[in-house]
């Protein structure tokens, strides 16, 4: 008999697509809202410095991409939470340091690289940023939560016993 008191886990909506399927949604929305920063930031950058442009672009794609990932890419059922989208901007933060990091050590290399030694730099170090945003993402950021409290307490473990276990006949 099951236990009255057994249910799943809140915030549970199911196994959602596979691994290949929720990559290529990855891969596809992430790579599409790439394309459209990659044009905003010099439209806006008519008005701004080029650097607060990006920042602002950043952060607008960073919303909208972690609502898209949430409804589509890893399929929840519902947007994003206020924890998953702090947990996206640090590991799109994380992902931004990365990219940085690597124009800088090509720099330190090569002083004056060519723009499509650069540019190669620069994809392939996003391409591995993107596919470990993309295990945070799937693993820990949007990875289906148990409710709180997860430790059963004795008095639970008795009511699921007594509960599960049938009857004892009268003495």
């Amino acid at each position: 008999m099951k236990s009255p008191l057994d249910h799943p886990p809140h915030g549970a909506t199911g196994a959602g697509p596979g691994a290949v399927a929720s990559f290529l949604r990855f891969a596809v929305l992430g790579g599409g809202a790439g394309v459209l920063c990659s044009l905003a930031v010099p439209l806006l950058a008519v008005n701004m410095p080029w650097a607060l442009a990006n920042a602002v672009v950043t952060v607008v794609s960073t919303l909208l991409c972690t609502e898209l990932h949430a409804r589509f890419t890893f399929a929840r059922g519902h947007g994003a939470g206020w924890r998953e989208h702090w947990q996206s901007a640090g590991s799109a933060t994380a992902a931004y340091l990365a990219t940085g990091l690597a124009v800088w050590a090509l720099h330190l290399l090569q002083p004056s690289p060519g723009p499509l030694t650069e540019q190669l730099v620069y994809l392939g170090a996003s391409g591995l940023a993107g596919a470990g945003r993309f295990l945070v993402l799937r693993c820990y950021v949007f990875a289906a939560r148990r409710s709180w409290p997860e430790v059963i307490s004795p008095l639970d473990v008795r009511l699921r016993t007594n509960l599960a276990s049938p009857p004892h006949p009268a003495l």
